[in-house]
């Protein structure tokens, strides 16, 4: 009996652990793909430094992680490098877990202090598993966590790999591709039928984004040469926990800057919301929960516009993975009775993803005399041609319903805290899933 106990011991400590492994595992990928996302939004930023910016990380992430499948040596070593995967920023302490846990009243160690507790245990049998399984296996983790059945919103990400019908994939890729990101293979005829195969794709878009993101790939962008299409489609919709009463909307006037406004109708409610204050960027950071306190929008607002532009520049200049975390701890951010006034907007946003990724060190895949592709193809004759990334939001007064897609085309070849949160000028904002720490949204609100 006693062994029997020991065993059963045993059994439960290794579930334990490796449950509590894999939370760690999905925190580091978490963190990798936001230092991604703050890293391309500051890139965007270059080129436009006052316009409205909206994108999915995630979405780009994983698209661009199912390319690196295929990727060998140099050319692998620059996405994982560009994507975070290679160093990514140390996960904090406190975890989103604790984070729900603070704002219910419950008290209990973070996923990081909880692992800490089995630091000496032995080796797992996954411990020699390779960082590139790792980090797919991560993706594949995050991507079940955030469709959770039965969840009180509706979140799909969604995968597809169009192949041409003629050519010769790697085994493996297309396995490693459905195994980890459920991304199987259609082929199809882009030798003879490409602008109709293009159609097909943007169809599988346009359902798989509830009819939001339509024609991401525009007229040329498929050709003859075309081998492979890697897509990726992201829809969420989500109610707020605390609704914005209709009859308290207003017009309203948004500052663009200093000098400049336009009119907008702004949504106007008075309620108990998390909110904190950063003195040295003298902003503040609102957290609106969705119903269900599973995802939040996170609105960063400078207090007013003290340069000659948006009013964003220092925020933006100082915004890292690290000061995001520390300025969103849940020890900071405290419930308060607010006015909370926010813009009703629709934003949609398309990139040319590619050279803002070569801006970003990911060259190689993009050049046909250095890129390796070879675990993709055995004739080693692949380049990605070009990523092409679109997203659609619109925030009312029932919540947020949000979009985006991306296809990787692959050719041969010190104040007092206000009590009022007004946002009538240019801030930043994220969604964010709580339970993996995940952005799966980002955006800047310049202009109605």
């Amino acid at each position: 009996m006693k062994t029997l106990n020991l065993r059963l011991r045993q059994y439960m400590f290794y579930l334990c652990f490796s449950y509590h492994l894999q939370l760690v595992k999905m925190e580091s990928l978490s963190a990798a793909n936001t230092q991604f996302c703050l890293n391309l939004f500051k890139k965007i930023s270059e080129g436009d430094a006052s316009g409205n910016v909206f994108y999915s990380p995630i979405s780009i992430s994983s698209a661009l992680a199912m390319v690196s499948l295929g990727a060998k040596e140099n050319t692998a070593a620059q996405m994982f490098k560009v994507l975070s995967f290679t160093n990514p920023p140390k996960p904090d302490a406190v975890t989103p877990a604790s984070h729900q846990q603070a704002q219910h009243g419950q008290h209990g160690p973070s996923i990081t202090q909880q692992t800490q507790t089995f630091e000496k245990c032995p080796p797992q049998p996954d411990a020699g598993q390779k960082t590139e399984d790792q980090i797919h296996s991560s993706f594949n983790k995050i991507m079940s966590e955030v469709k959770k059945p039965g969840a009180p919103y509706v979140l799909s990400l969604a995968n597809r790999l169009y192949g041409e019908q003629s050519y010769q994939f790697v085994e493996k890729f297309l396995n490693d591709a459905k195994r980890y990101y459920e991304a199987g293979l259609e082929e199809v005829d882009f030798k003879k039928k490409p602008d109709a195969t293009r159609v097909d794709i943007n169809k599988w878009v346009e359902k798989n984004t509830q009819g939001k993101i339509k024609d991401l790939l525009p007229q040329g962008s498929i050709d003859a040469m075309t081998r492979l299409v890697l897509v990726n489609a992201i829809y969420f919709k989500g109610n707020w926990m605390e609704k914005f009463p209709k009859e308290a909307t207003r017009d309203e006037q948004f500052k663009l800057n200093k000098t400049q406004t336009k009119p907008v109708k702004m949504m106007n409610q008075n309620k108990m919301f998390p909110l904190s204050f950063i003195p040295e960027m003298d902003s503040q950071v609102l957290e609106l929960p969705y119903v269900g306190n599973n995802l939040s929008m996170l609105i960063i607002l400078p207090n007013e516009i003290q340069d000659e532009t948006t009013g964003l520049q220092k925020l933006e200049k100082a915004l890292s993975y690290e000061k995001l975390i520390e300025w969103t701890r849940p020890e900071v951010m405290h419930q308060q009775k607010l006015l909370v006034s926010l813009p009703r907007f629709k934003m949609e946003e398309t990139y040319d993803m590619k050279s803002l990724l070569i801006s970003m060190g990911m060259e190689d895949v993009f050049d046909g005399k250095k890129v390796n592709l070879s675990g993709m193809s055995p004739n080693n004759d692949l380049v990605v041609s070009k990523v092409i990334h679109k997203a659609f939001v619109e925030v009312n007064e029932e919540g947020t319903e949000a979009a985006a897609a991306t296809a990787v085309v692959v050719m041969k070849k010190g104040r007092r805290i206000p009590r009022a949160f007004i946002a009538d000028h240019p801030f930043l904002f994220f969604i964010r899933h709580n339970p993996t720490k995940s952005i799966l949204f980002c955006g800047r609100f310049c202009s109605p």
